[in-house]
């Protein structure tokens, strides 16, 4: 319980160390607090990102500023918010370079976040805090991968680490591979100081490597040029990004792989996180096993990732971008699938078949009676595709 000194004031310093510490027990290898107040500098972002169209049709906490930025929104009697960060880098898991190697040639790059459901870890840690304010009269809330809360900014006003010019929170010698988890508390902690000064300094190797050029400006984001986000958005994929899309099935790593903090803290000895290790990494899936499983399959091995109104067939999309990127021609399988793909039913699938068979330069496969306009949109542009 919290103490009271002798004047009625509430002593929060050694009730929030108590809740810290617990938090790290439970397995956070990070963990800090801040207030309940309105997250101005996150509102003011998301407005100006979505005023010159940024965002791109991005939902999440892009959908309700009023709400993502204010914690009071989910929990009327909010004085503070604990945040908590579960590491997902190799070094943290005990996941070996070896064990995330490509077994099969036509597969699929996944990104590290999703290698294993980390956010299970993470909301049993959360909980086990939630559970102690809760049974000490407080109300709690907690929120893990939920488009109620910006975490990023509430681990940036927490003092756990500053915003990298790739918009990540960079953690000081640990770097950016961390799932993000709050806990909105009526319980009066004490709260953080200030935030952690910028560690990047000069470097831009996040700006210069991503594959897309989205990060316009330190820390500013395009969404209509993030492959991270185009393998989610539903509908036509960008004609413009499908080449750089290369292998990616679901995320881009790229601008976390280059950063100095993160690929230092991953060349550090095994952490302590043994709960997840004995689960095999999927860091890599199989394009034909995507593209020749039925929607159920899909769903029950893929539906921990975000797949827009629970539809397989975006996955299918990608899977084609990605068979057109890496596919070998002269392959019999590649030629069955293309075969198989160019004749779909759905003629959204059928138009990503045209531009994969074009780029492995099967045109012969290719229906160019095909009436439908998503596909007629593709076969007009067929003598531009490299």
């Amino acid at each position: 319980m919290q103490l009271a000194d002798e004047s009625g004031s509430t002593d929060n310093s050694n009730y929030t160390t108590q809740i810290l510490n617990l938090g790290r027990q439970a397995g956070l290898d990070h963990v800090g607090v801040a207030s309940a107040e309105v997250l101005v500098r996150a509102r003011q972002a998301i407005n100006e990102r979505k005023s010159q169209d940024l965002h791109n049709q991005m939902q999440f906490t892009f959908r309700n500023p009023e709400r993502s930025t204010d914690p009071t929104k989910t929990l009327p009697s909010a004085k503070s918010v604990i945040v908590g960060a579960f590491s997902y880098s190799s070094s943290s898991s005990n996941f070996s370079n070896q064990s995330a190697t490509k077994e099969i040639d036509l597969s699929a790059r996944v990104a590290k976040y999703v290698w294993s459901d980390y956010y299970v870890q993470l909301r049993e840690s959360l909980g086990k805090v939630a559970q102690k304010l809760k049974s000490d009269g407080h109300r709690a809330v907690v929120l893990a991968d939920d488009n109620a809360i910006v975490d990023r900014e509430v681990a940036y006003q927490a003092g756990l680490g500053w915003f990298g010019k790739n918009s990540n929170l960079l953690i000081s010698g640990a770097g950016s591979y961390f799932v993000l988890g709050c806990i909105i508390t009526s319980a009066d902690l004490a709260v953080a100081t200030q935030p952690v000064e910028d560690g990047c300094g000069a470097c831009r190797r996040c700006i210069d490597n991503c594959p897309t050029e989205a990060i316009v400006a330190p820390g500013v984001i395009d969404a209509n040029k993030c492959l991270a986000w185009l393998l989610q958005k539903p509908g036509v994929f960008d004609r413009n990004f499908r080449v750089a899309l290369g292998d990616r099935i679901y995320g881009c790593d790229d601008c976390q792989e280059v950063c100095p903090p993160t690929v230092r803290y991953e060349k550090k000895s095994a952490g302590s996180n043994v709960s997840i290790t004995s689960k095999k990494p999927k860091a890599w899936v199989s394009v034909a096993k995507i593209l020749t499983s039925d929607d159920a399959s899909l769903l029950a091995e893929f539906g921990v990732w975000y797949i827009s109104d629970r539809d397989p067939k975006w996955l299918r999309r990608n899977a084609l971008i990605i068979l057109g990127n890496i596919g070998d021609a002269s392959n019999g399988i590649v030629i069955d699938l293309m075969k198989r793909y160019l004749r779909h039913p759905d003629a959204m699938l059928r138009a990503h078949a045209v531009w994969a068979a074009a780029r492995l330069g099967l045109n012969d496969l290719i229906d160019k009676n095909d009436v439908d306009e998503l596909v007629r949109a593709e076969l007009a542009v067929l003598p531009s595709v490299k």
